[in-house]
């Protein structure tokens, strides 16, 4: 039940926040990026001395305010790049987790800000993104549950599923069509097909590399702070990569700063 509930009520603000777009939805994921890099301080925390994780805290703040006052994804790119590079330079050794993490809670925030901008395409784009990675997760979850079969990735995580995941693919993906074509999207037929194909699939291999990493750690959860879940990173996961993914896409054919006036 504490599942269902959490879902229900950060479903709705994520809904809310995510229709109001602007300052207070690029607020509201660089919230989030917080709590993912605290998460991973926390799993990776033999690699961290108090150093790093006080600069890692105090440069997230700086980003923080990037986000919300300038206009151009790319300073902000070339931003957190610098600042994952003066982290690099505490440790050498354990650069990986600590620039790399820091990395990863930043940049999935700067895409998913810029998918959403402050125009209607962007809303209706975050949906079609929110609609693919949830219904994906969702349906792999129920499925994998209900059928079982042979397992994706036995090592690391031995829940999911060969059934689950095709399931989780089909539904992503017609969830992510309907959407376009429920609410009138102008967007190329095959191309909006095979975008959604796309994500669904790497939202489901971000899934797994989150899978792997507490495995890795020999953690369970990433945190606590999502009753029936755990911690963010494990809601996130998914949608991390596929976020970056349909950022990178829509800057490719259009503009860094507005990547969904082309990309679905």
């Amino acid at each position: 039940m504490s599942r269902i509930l959490t879902s229900i009520v950060f479903g709705t603000i994520a809904l809310y926040l995510t229709w109001c777009g602007g300052i207070l939805f690029f607020l509201f994921t660089w919230a989030i990026g917080c709590f993912i890099l605290y998460e991973w301080i926390n799993i990776t925390e033999e690699k961290w001395n108090v150093l790093q994780k006080v600069l890692a805290g105090i440069f997230y703040f700086v980003f923080g305010s990037f986000l919300v006052f300038s206009t151009s994804a790319l300073l902000i790119f070339c931003v957190i790049m610098v600042l994952a590079l003066l982290l690099a330079l505490t440790s050498i050794r354990n650069v990986g987790w600590i620039s790399g993490g820091f990395v990863y809670a930043s940049f999935p925030v700067i895409a998913l800000s810029f998918l959403r901008g402050y125009d209607l395409l962007g809303f209706w784009g975050v949906i079609f993104l929110f609609a693919i990675v949830w219904t994906t997760d969702i349906a792999a979850y129920f499925s994998g549950r209900a059928f079982g079969g042979p397992k994706l990735a036995p090592r690391f995580s031995p829940n999911k599923t060969w059934v689950g995941a095709i399931v989780g693919t089909l539904m992503g993906l017609s969830s992510g069509v309907l959407v376009v074509y429920v609410f009138g999207i102008s967007a190329v037929d095959y191309f909006v097909f095979l975008l959604a194909l796309i994500l669904s699939i790497v939202s489901q291999i971000g899934d797994l590399g989150q899978s792997w990493l507490k495995r890795r750690f020999s953690v369970k959860d990433s945190g606590f702070l999502l009753p029936g879940h755990g911690g963010f990173m494990d809601r996130m996961d998914g949608l991390v990569c596929a976020t970056f993914l349909l950022y990178i896409i829509g800057s490719f054919m259009f503009d860094m700063n507005k990547p969904l006036v082309f990309s679905i």
